[in-house]
């Protein structure tokens, strides 16, 4: 396995790798999401767009087959910035990590604790930032797609020191592999002190 680092406009020169990625990645459960390329490139732009954005990736035989991002919140979206302003938190001081995702034969081998420490020593180069936060959808429990098998990350999380905002949630649209059009899902957020 090779591993890769891009930040800012350089993320730009592997946004189809990337994408391609989310979309087989997020496509199981809990995000059960029907994308498209096209829908990927247009969400990526915002990584491209900020000098500070961060993106590890993971690399076999040529292949794009792990990734995690992290941006300034200040260079997020509106929908992600919202609860932060509405629970009069600093903007300024707070780091987002964007997705995480891995393919599952790569799973097991430490890359999630990785995605982390490359994601938290980008934020603290700056010298600026306070926290950390990233989110996670909630799904109910008796979701009729939720595998048998299926374990939260909620345990993964605290134990990387992160811990469940409550009051920190966002609703992001996107269209689920069981529906016909879009639908509003509730996305949670997890915070750390650097």
């Amino acid at each position: 396995m090779i591993y890769k680092t891009f930040i800012g406009k350089e993320i730009e020169s592997v946004i189809e790798e990337l994408g391609r990625l989310r979309i087989v990645v997020f496509r199981a459960f809990p995000y059960l999401y029907e994308g498209s390329l096209e829908y990927e490139k247009e969400y990526l732009k915002v990584y491209t767009a900020s000098e500070k954005s961060f993106l590890f990736s993971v690399w076999d035989d040529g292949k794009m087959v792990g990734a995690t991002t992290c941006i300034p919140l200040t260079d997020e979206s509106e929908e992600v910035q919202e609860p932060f302003e509405s629970a009069g938190l600093d903007k300024e001081k707070i780091f987002y990590f964007g997705e995480s995702i891995l393919l599952p034969q790569y799973r097991g081998k430490g890359l999630g604790k990785r995605f982390f420490e490359e994601r938290e020593a980008h934020a603290r180069s700056f010298n600026t930032f306070d926290f950390t936060c990233f989110c996670g959808v909630v799904r109910p429990e008796n979701h009729p797609l939720r595998p048998k098998d299926y374990v939260q990350l909620d345990k993964f999380w605290k134990s990387r020191g992160y811990e469940k905002q409550e009051n920190l949630k966002s609703w992001f649209v996107w269209q689920d592999i069981d529906e016909e059009v879009s639908s509003s899902k509730p996305m949670v957020y997890w915070m750390k002190k650097l």
